[in-house]
């Protein structure tokens, strides 16, 4: 198990299915008015709400939820997120890397250093841990009725590095030069990816005993609860020991 973690494999106690699934959609909610701001409310001219749309239909979002977030991104006196990136260590020198979308980037940053302190981690310096992960495109496509054969010669051809077929879902690595054109590819094959995103892939892992990984996901725990926060990518080994605790 890679030492990355993503919204669609890694499941954890974390509240009732309800509270996580409006986390998710508050999250996307933020991705679609940033994407609207930044290249106008037209799914068709706009390549990064189209992608969004497409997340928010894979997350099982209701319609009128993708248009009214369509419509507030759209709005003049709306909400100004800001994107922002945060690098640190947790405990026992396990990398940190956090992603975050906010309208007020002090409480932000007051609150990311604040869990890092609460865990004996340290916030780091932008860019300093950056060169511990490779940011890769992974896709996460319902297995259904896909002819195997053909969908990994087609995927190959557009850029694919990794293909992992589990029971029920298919996860597709790329470059991040290549994410674009396994976006196009995977839309003329008429597939709609339950997700599609940047990820930050770390390029070696650090395994932990047990006592002490549960002490840095508690972290990775505090960091994802954060409203403010999209993304938190590691360099913790996930073993099957600690995967079985998150179920």
């Amino acid at each position: 198990m890679s030492g990355h973690n993503k919204w669609s494999t890694i499941k954890r106690k974390k509240g009732a299915l309800d509270a996580k699934r409006s986390k998710i959609f508050s999250r996307i909610i933020k991705e679609i008015t940033v994407a609207v701001k930044e290249g106008g409310p037209d799914p068709d001219g706009n390549p990064r709400l189209r992608l969004a749309i497409s997340n928010a239909k894979g997350a099982s979002m209701p319609k009128d939820n993708i248009t009214r977030a369509i419509n507030k991104g759209a709005e003049k006196d709306g909400a100004n997120y800001i994107e922002a990136t945060y690098e640190g260590y947790a405990p026992n020198a396990i990398a940190v890397y956090i992603e975050c979308t906010t309208d007020n980037q002090q409480r932000t940053i007051s609150n990311i250093r604040s869990y890092f302190n609460k865990f004996g981690g340290n916030l780091g310096t932008n860019g300093s841990l950056a060169f511990l992960f490779d940011r890769k495109g992974v896709f996460t496509i319902p297995k259904g009725t896909i002819n195997l054969d053909e969908f990994e010669m087609e995927v190959i051809d557009a850029g694919a590095e990794d293909i992992q077929v589990e029971e029920e879902s298919i996860t597709i690595t790329t470059a991040m030069e290549d994410f674009g054109a396994m976006v196009k590819k995977l839309e003329e094959m008429g597939i709609e990816p339950e997700n599609a995103e940047l990820q930050r892939i770390p390029k070696d892992t650090v395994k932990l005993d047990k006592e002490a990984a549960r002490k840095v996901m508690r972290l990775i725990d505090f960091f994802e609860e954060d409203d403010d926060v999209s993304n938190v990518f590691h360099n913790l080994e996930l073993t099957d020991e600690l995967m079985e605790d998150m179920d």
